[in-house]
């Protein structure tokens, strides 16, 4: 469809790509997330929120710390926290600076996540009957393995091109 735009030299790879990895991942992705929430939902978390509550429940952190472990932005964690603060699960408290902000979960909080967690036993489990222990053993491995790969190339890429 685009081609047109590139030259030739773009367009005839030596080793033609094995397709869009990033595609199949979001794809396997929104597919997991489906599968998890159905679970969440009986006990009315999304499974977005049951991980933030479970990696709050770690240890209170800054919200720019929590958002690095994460992997998130500090204006999305923002975002995804206000819900569980609102429902009276985390709380925040000023750091060391007044510009700082610690992120700790809530006595209610702990209750949610030990409800939570029986449900994503369930979701969990479910996955690992479907596809075998062993798989997903392999495929976290992979999933990390690769994680590690990627992340100086993502640096890398954060360095060239500052916010």
């Amino acid at each position: 469809m685009y081609l047109h735009l590139f030259p030739a030299a773009m367009t005839e790879p030596i080793d033609k790509p094995l397709g869009c990895t990033c595609f199949k991942l979001r794809k396997l992705t929104r597919a997991m997330s489906r599968l998890y929430d159905q679970h969440m939902a009986a006990v009315g978390l999304k499974t977005t929120q049951y991980s933030l509550l479970a990696n709050v429940a770690r240890g209170a952190l800054p919200v720019a710390e929590l958002a690095e472990r994460l992997g998130m932005e500090r204006t999305t964690l923002t975002r995804n926290l206000k819900p569980l603060a609102d429902a009276g699960w985390v709380a925040t408290r000023p750091g060391a600076d007044s510009r700082q902000r610690i992120v700790t979960i809530t006595d209610s909080g702990q209750v949610k996540l030990g409800e939570a967690y029986l449900v994503w036993c369930g979701a969990q489990q479910a996955f690992e009957q479907l596809v075998g222990r062993d798989a997903v053993r392999a495929l976290h491995t992979q999933l990390e393995s690769t994680l590690v790969q990627l992340t100086p190339l993502i640096e890398d890429l954060n360095h060239a091109h500052p916010d």
